[in-house]
């Protein structure tokens, strides 16, 4: 793909600018660059976790799975990311794949209830 004026500025300047897109709604361009970000620096959580965001809603399943694992890899207690999985793989029709990410999320969160699993 060519590079588009959205992909050019500051890793900052891209950072809002796909924040922008993410908000409006435009996930397909937040996507886009947000993943030359993450390739820029891979170390970083939150333009992945955007990026996962993103992934699934355009319904990227796959790829948000991927990016949400990276996250994990990353920072192993970040919460939201073990939520954001459950969800992608129950999207993906595998339940019993997600259930230990709801289960864990929800600890992580402080809801130890019947039903945790469940916002």
């Amino acid at each position: 793909m060519d590079e588009t004026y959205y992909e050019f500025g500051t890793a900052a300047e891209r950072w809002d600018r796909a924040q922008l897109f993410f908000e409006a709604k435009e996930y397909l361009t937040a996507a886009r660059i947000l993943g030359g970000l993450v390739e820029e620096a891979p170390e970083q959580v939150a333009p992945r976790l955007l990026l996962a965001r993103s992934y699934y809603h355009s319904a990227r399943l796959g790829k948000a799975e991927q990016e949400l694992r990276a996250v994990l890899e990353l920072d192993p207690v970040e919460g939201y990311a073990r939520l954001m999985l459950g969800r992608t793989l129950e999207r993906q029709g595998r339940p019993s794949d997600a259930a230990p990410h709801l289960r864990m999320a929800a600890a992580f969160a402080g809801d130890f209830g019947p039903g945790a699993d469940r916002p």
